[in-house]
């Protein structure tokens, strides 16, 4: 069985701690993705790019959060899952639109629910997506733009679950506090 090391702060190598200082400036701490993810150092970069691309589009950082959490129980990514709790409570996302997503049941929000159908639809198809498909999320009030917006999520995501599948890290007390209030 193949284990990946666990990196800190301390015993990384120097663009690793860079990597991990760069973490632990955003969110406070360093969540555990993290640590296993600084055996390369690029896949840290990259997912901190991606975060701050995600902040720069058009869907709310609560509609963001929502992809993300559907693509993680999607993807079975229970790391990501609690993260994508905690940060969406924090960015105002509805509870019953996160509550829905975690147990499969229906979502109320009409705006919410096609959010979360198209990004299904992305994950599940590969991309090849019907024109059915992209009418539906246009029609509740969408753009062509958050289409491609939403892909982007998907990207994040599919880098930290596959992460996440090979390293199994634990989950974080913080996240695991902040996702319970």
């Amino acid at each position: 069985m193949t284990t990946f090391p666990v990196h800190d702060l301390e015993t990384s190598n120097a663009q690793a701690a860079e990597a991990l200082t760069a973490v632990q400036n955003k969110y406070g701490f360093i969540p555990n993705l993290f640590s296993y993810m600084a055996e390369a150092p690029t896949t840290v970069d990259a997912y901190m790019a991606l975060a701050d691309l995600i902040a720069k589009t058009s869907l709310t950082a609560a509609q963001a959060q929502v992809v993300q959490l559907a693509v993680s129980v999607e993807n079975k990514c229970e790391f990501c899952q609690v993260a994508h709790v905690a940060t969406g409570k924090g960015a105002g996302a509805n509870r019953q639109t996160m509550e829905a997503i975690l147990d499969g049941s229906e979502i109320a929000d009409t705006k919410d629910r096609a959010l979360v159908d198209l990004t299904l639809q992305i994950s599940r198809k590969r991309g090849w997506l019907d024109d059915a498909d992209l009418e539906a999320f246009i029609a509740a009030g969408f753009t062509q733009q958050q289409v491609l917006e939403v892909i982007l999520c998907i990207s994040i995501k599919t880098l930290s679950n596959y992460i996440n599948h090979l390293t199994k890290p634990v989950v974080n007390p913080e996240l695991v506090a902040a996702a319970a209030k």
